[in-house]
């Protein structure tokens, strides 16, 4: 059966996408940092509901970009890697410290970038190797308040739609998932009445829920999805993009 490593299934996205995948019958790494306790109930619930499929924990800080190797010897055959781990910042972009910028950079873009230099070669030899990114609507929109998580967003997609031209040839497909607003743990920074303002703006008339964005992650790792590479897909509502 097919296996897939998801770098952040501790969150709400990672989450989600942990139990679609589950559903379609693949084998899953957990990834996770300082959050081991969802992960665990993860790990029961998706054992309990799928006994012959492998739910193995990984855990590894991201802002280390260093020692990857202790991440990768953990890891036999690998079909997909979705990196769902993420992090902000709110404030105004003069008030960011460079450890802030550094730690964006290496969650988003340096550590999963070096990371994909060391299993390449494992995704070719499956024969159907997939990428997907979580991104963000920022990404392509940018927003005040968040311009270095824009950045670091936009950045994602730069990287999918040149590293995918390098290994279309391999069989392997890299792609970017973009939400716009979803209802999330990272969304309780705000206020009720700034979480309406924006749900005003959506056209939908809601935020997504975490499962509206795993769909087009499982979406991409099915086999018919092999002629769709280097692309970013907003998932918004008809918000922004």
């Amino acid at each position: 059966m097919p296996a897939a490593l998801i770098m952040g299934a501790s969150g709400d996205i990672g989450g989600a996408v942990a139990r679609q995948l589950a559903k379609n019958g693949w084998s899953l790494y957990l990834h996770y940092h300082a959050h081991q306790a969802p992960v665990a109930a993860l790990m029961r619930e998706l054992a309990a509901a799928y006994p012959k499929q492998d739910f193995i924990p990984v855990a590894y800080d991201l802002t280390d970009a260093t020692g990857l190797s202790q991440l990768t010897q953990q890891l036999f055959s690998l079909d997909a890697v979705i990196f769902a781990a993420g992090q902000t910042y709110y404030h105004l972009f003069k008030d960011t410290t460079v450890q802030e910028l550094t730690a964006l950079m290496r969650v988003h873009l340096l550590t999963p970038m070096a990371l994909l230099t060391q299993l390449q070669d494992k995704l070719a030899a499956s024969g159907r190797g997939r990428v997907v990114f979580i991104g963000s609507v920022y990404g392509g929109a940018g927003s005040a308040m968040e311009v270095a998580y824009s950045t670091v967003k936009g950045g994602q997609s730069a990287f999918v739609h040149a590293y995918a031209k390098e290994v279309a040839s391999l069989g392997i497909t890299v792609n970017v998932v973009a939400p716009g607003a979803v209802a999330t743990k990272m969304n309780e920074m705000f206020d009720p009445a700034t979480l309406a303002a924006v749900q005003a703006e959506i056209p939908a008339a809601r935020f997504a829920q975490p499962q509206d964005v795993s769909f087009y992650v499982a979406m991409l790792l099915q086999p018919e999805a092999a002629y769709l590479t280097g692309q970013t897909l907003y998932v918004t509502g008809g918000w922004l993009q």
